[in-house]
């Protein structure tokens, strides 16, 4: 079994799944893809949201020593936000793995929301993939700085790391 893992920006559409197969057709060994999808942390969003609002008179000079404590319908805020990210991220996950398996290939998933690199190489080792497909939108700036996924995963992971330009439902 030859497994490739999969990052992906978005949910894997038709056509980049279309797209994904056909760059392993014609192999050897079967392929199994593992689809990667990271998805935000509620909490820290809240919290960051919170802090911009309040200005850096009270989070800033001051310190941390005099920030409001969270109350408990905050706490409540976040957890149901992050239920509605996981369950969307979820989703998402789900119908990419089914577009992979409607091409008739193996294929599972996961969501995270970890930094997807700090994910992709625990997943590596976990089920000992040969090489990761990183789809993304283009982002021009991150990439011109070495500092989108793709870079990231060179530098951090022993495997071919492939980068594509999501095309979208076309």
């Amino acid at each position: 079994m030859y497994d490739v893992l999969v990052l992906v920006e978005e949910e894997l559409s038709v056509a980049d799944a279309g797209r994904l197969v056909e760059l392993y057709r014609g192999t050897t060994d079967p392929v199994r893809f593992h689809v990667v999808i990271p998805c935000e942390d509620a909490q820290a969003q809240i919290e960051a949201s919170l802090a911009g609002m309040a200005g850096p008179e009270l989070f800033g000079a001051a310190g941390p020593r005099y920030a409001p404590r969270a109350d408990d319908e905050i706490h409540h805020a976040a957890d149901e936000a992050q239920r509605a990210v996981d369950a969307a991220a979820t989703a998402a996950m789900e119908r990419s793995v089914e577009r992979l398996r409607a091409l008739d290939r193996e294929a599972e998933g996961i969501i995270t929301r970890r930094p997807p690199v700090d994910e992709l190489v625990d997943c590596i080792q976990r089920v000992h993939g040969q090489e990761v497909v990183i789809l993304t939108r283009p982002h021009v700036i991150a990439e011109l700085l070495h500092v989108d996924w793709s870079a990231q995963a060179r530098r951090h992971l022993g495997v071919p790391v492939l980068h594509l330009l999501e095309y979208g439902d076309t």
